[in-house]
């Protein structure tokens, strides 16, 4: 691949251990691992923003008031259980604004010139969250508040979401089942928590093809994984063409992730990344990264160090010669009703 330096940024929380529930996975170790990876590489020159929170206009485009409401208040009243795994204490609330503001701080820049591609690196995570409901570690959607941004404030018709988190983003496939303007498709271990994602979910009403569900077995790794993202992810900008391109990237698929059975390794990451920015850049379309899970600290951080070469200077494994993985063939042929130019060269 022909290396373009593009300008970066890494949209970044300086307060991000005000969210910290002792002994959770999602903890701030998390994010220390990250930036002292990033730092060790000269943040691959990207510029570094400290991250806004959300105005409350853009939560509403997700979420209802209630839903915001609530979640303030418990903060506000020291803090409490939403469900077995998700809790809130007294900085939660901050850090949900800043990570879902942070996401659509990004929007911003890629669409208004200030960045070609970059990174939203902020935690709680945010693809569990349901319009109404808080789960999975997560309280706002933030990459779909990312999303809303660009087609409300930034008048896109196209966006696409490309979710390699080895769990299902239940709250973003439920907050735009049923439209056409935003594109989502999620490659994730099937079961697994949530236990949502089959690949017979594929949107309701209107947007009924523009949900695609890629499940996985347990034990996938990079074959399975680049295949998925090269011959259908990649496919689908490529005939759809996109005007914005997120990467809703957990990197708990990793191989040495405590909370999966997934392997995919840095490597694949890397080609996974390679496809989607050939796809976009093919069809003029900015690329940004939210970061969701992750929870093996050497995995996360070095994964993203994969990763960012790819985004900001376009070096990774040419993605080409990527084989046609069964689970990519079966995918085509479900889809061919909605996407009839999503063809695969034979294997």
């Amino acid at each position: 691949m022909e290396e373009t330096s593009r300008r970066a940024i890494w949209v970044r929380d300086e307060d991000f251990m005000a969210h910290d529930v002792p002994r959770h996975p999602e903890r701030p170790a998390r994010i220390r691992a990250l930036e002292a990876e990033m730092s060790a590489n000269g943040w691959f020159g990207a510029r570094r923003v400290q991250a806004v929170e959300a105005e409350r206009s853009w939560l509403h485009a997700v979420h209802p008031e209630e839903h915001v409401a609530l979640i303030e208040a418990i903060c506000a009243d020291g803090g409490g259980a939403i469900d077995a795994d998700t809790y809130l204490v007294p900085g939660s609330y901050g850090a949900a604004l800043r990570a879902a503001g942070g996401a659509a701080q990004l929007v911003d820049a890629l669409l208004g010139g200030d960045a070609d591609v970059g990174v939203s690196a902020l935690r709680p995570p945010g693809h569990h969250a349901e319009a109404a409901r808080a789960m999975g570690f997560c309280f706002f959607g933030n990459v779909a508040v990312a999303a809303r941004r660009a087609t409300s404030a930034h008048g896109l018709e196209r966006v696409m979401i490309v979710d390699w988190d080895v769990h299902h983003g239940n709250g973003t496939n439920d907050i735009f089942h049923a439209d056409a303007d935003v594109l989502f498709v999620s490659v994730h271990e099937y079961p697994l928590y949530p236990g949502t994602g089959p690949a017979s979910d594929l949107g309701s009403g209107t947007g009924e093809g523009f949900t695609v569900n890629l499940p996985v077995p347990g034990g996938s790794g990079d074959a399975a994984y680049r295949s998925l993202v090269e011959h259908v992810a990649a496919g689908l900008i490529r005939e759809w063409e996109p005007q914005l391109v997120l990467i809703s990237a957990g990197f708990d698929a990793h191989r040495d992730d405590p909370l999966a059975t997934c392997r995919v390794t840095e490597a694949g990451f890397a080609g996974m990344a390679a496809s989607l920015r050939q796809a976009a850049d093919a069809v003029g379309a900015p690329l940004g990264v939210v970061l969701e899970g992750g929870y093996d600290l050497g995995a996360l951080s070095r994964s993203m160090a994969a990763v960012m070469p790819v985004l900001v200077d376009g070096v990774a494994p040419e993605v080409g010669d990527v084989a046609v993985h069964p689970l990519a063939r079966d995918a085509a042929a479900r889809l061919a009703p909605w996407w009839p130019g999503l063809t695969l060269r034979s294997s």
